[in-house]
């Protein structure tokens, strides 16, 4: 039991705490939940796979039999060895930069957070391996210090044991807090449980955090800092239930995947629709779209200018439409390309050459293109390229919005070949394409706008409607964030114009 001499974290006061330190746990204080295991799971999928998350669930009576009956200490122990072991500390690394702070984030408490924040100096002291929540409690609350179990490594690979003085729990978090700080009493200790107790009685104030299962965490808007890019294939935080279940769906989803892939590859495109929907991807269409190019009159195409959520914008486009319509991109799989029902292009990224190819596609009719250059999974709408502005003055903005309830079908970090079947293997994913009004005349470049102006001012039409947050982040910065990398692909060699490619 936790002794009554802590008042609750509501008690404590925020105001004139600049100048003072605040020491706290993090798994049930810093955070809503009182478990570690969903951070854990993910990164057991996100590095070693659906095995990997099957071997940690497996695990679990034990680590919870153990936590709770025998040894907290113990429980964790066992934990970190069965999601840990083997694993590259750089891929460990990754996935605490790129994917778990979007679901720290989304845990976090508000009682705990108001008093953190209110300080002048935030340290962090926790159970969890450093390695996995460092990045999120520095880049995203602004921690001075973070003081957490140190794993061993050999050659560049966790071992799945833990580093002297072992897991910090009880004591071993006072004698941690003790070492990090000397003779200094830190002002404020915040924690939820009795082996808490000894390091906050270290601090001058010792508040605790009740266990409210009812708490709402802190809300997107009010997050000290806005989540814009994030990684991982998982769409929710994986509990024991829901790492079961997508275990179990697995082996139906794949190849449920493999046959809606067919299916959009090989039907004509207007029998696509209806495909999809039998097999339960949702297409919903808004607005209204264009009529088809009429080459017999010399009539050009039109430009289909796509808000840009997965690799599928294009042809779930082509879907709406009922027409394939070709697509220029950057970069894409081969295995992408095999698959792809529609045509695409890659772009050089020479102004030059790009802007003359894309013209002559234009005469051949219609085309799309997502001038973002790359995805974002967050209501944002990041900088729009300007070149495709001064090629036409027939453009057609399209708001793409996407739907998925298990798996992402984007990655920054892994193998772009997957994106596809990680979509079709959601249970139900869906799509909604809208429409919106043809540029007028007078709104391109044709009438004087710069191109910066144009790509702008659809940046904002397709932002509206969506009720998206325009951005000024490009591919560079997503990239660089996720995957410690610029985002360039190195050039292939070119293939023959006529021939097919993936989008």
């Amino acid at each position: 039991m936790v002794e009554p001499a802590f008042p609750t974290v509501d008690q404590c006061a925020s105001i004139g705490r600049e100048k003072h330190t605040v020491v706290a746990d993090l798994d049930g204080t810093l955070l809503c939940g009182r478990s570690s295991f969903p951070y854990f799971a993910l990164i057991a999928f996100e590095v070693g796979g659906a095995l990997r998350l099957l071997f940690l669930l497996l695990a679990s009576p034990l680590v919870a039999l153990l936590y709770y009956f025998v040894s907290e200490s113990t429980g964790i122990q066992i934990l970190i060895f069965a999601a840990f072991a083997g694993m590259k500390v750089a891929d460990i690394e990754s996935v605490a930069r790129a994917v778990l702070p979007k679901f720290y984030a989304s845990d976090l408490h508000p009682e705990s957070w108001r008093v953190l924040s209110a300080c002048g100096r935030r340290c962090v002291l926790t159970a969890n391996p450093r390695i996995m929540v460092e990045p999120f409690l520095r880049d995203f609350l602004g921690a001075d210090m973070v003081l957490g179990t140190e794993i061993r490594t050999y050659r560049g690979r966790a071992t799945g044991f833990v580093s002297q003085p072992g897991v910090l729990v009880g004591k071993k978090k006072a004698a941690a807090l003790q070492k990090a700080f000397g003779e200094e009493q830190p002002e404020i200790g915040l924690g939820d449980r009795h082996t808490d107790v000894p390091f906050m009685a270290l601090c001058k104030e010792g508040f605790i955090v009740p266990p409210k299962p009812k708490v709402k965490p802190v809300t997107n808007d009010k997050l000290p800092k806005p989540i814009i890019f994030h990684d991982g294939r998982l769409v929710q935080k994986p509990t024991p239930l829901l790492a079961l279940l997508i275990i179990l769906w697995i082996p139906i989803g794949f190849p449920l995947a493999c046959l809606r892939i067919a299916a959009g590859s090989l039907l004509p495109m207007p029998l696509v629709y209806y495909a999809f929907w039998a097999l339960g991807v949702r297409v919903t269409v808004k607005g209204t779209p264009p009529p088809p190019a009429q080459k017999s009159i010399g009539q050009s195409g039109v430009l289909f200018i796509c808000s840009h959520r997965t690799l599928l914008d294009p042809i779930f486009l082509s879907t709406a439409l009922g027409r394939p319509i070709p697509a220029v991109t950057y970069s894409v799989s081969r295995l992408s390309e095999v698959i792809s029902p529609i045509k695409t292009v890659r772009l050089s990224r020479d102004r030059a050459t790009d802007a003359a190819m894309i013209k002559k596609l234009l005469e051949a009719g219609d085309l799309a293109i997502c001038p973002e250059g790359t995805t974002c999974r967050e209501p944002f709408l990041l900088r729009f390229s300007a070149l495709f502005a001064e090629l036409t003055d027939q453009l057609v903005p399209v708001a793409m919005v996407n739907r998925m309830s298990m798996f992402h079908g984007t990655t920054a970090r892994g193998w772009k070949g997957m994106d596809p079947f990680y979509f079709f293997m959601n249970p139900s994913p869906a799509y909604e394409v809208t429409f919106l009004n043809k540029l007028p005349i007078d709104l391109t470049c044709t009438a004087g706008k710069t191109s910066h102006e144009v790509a702008n001012y659809i940046q904002r039409m397709i932002a509206a409607t969506l009720s998206y947050e325009c951005t000024n982040f490009t591919r560079k910065d997503k990239y660089r964030a996720l995957a410690g990398n610029d985002g360039t692909v190195a050039q292939k060699p070119k293939l023959p114009a006529n021939k097919v490619m993936g989008c």
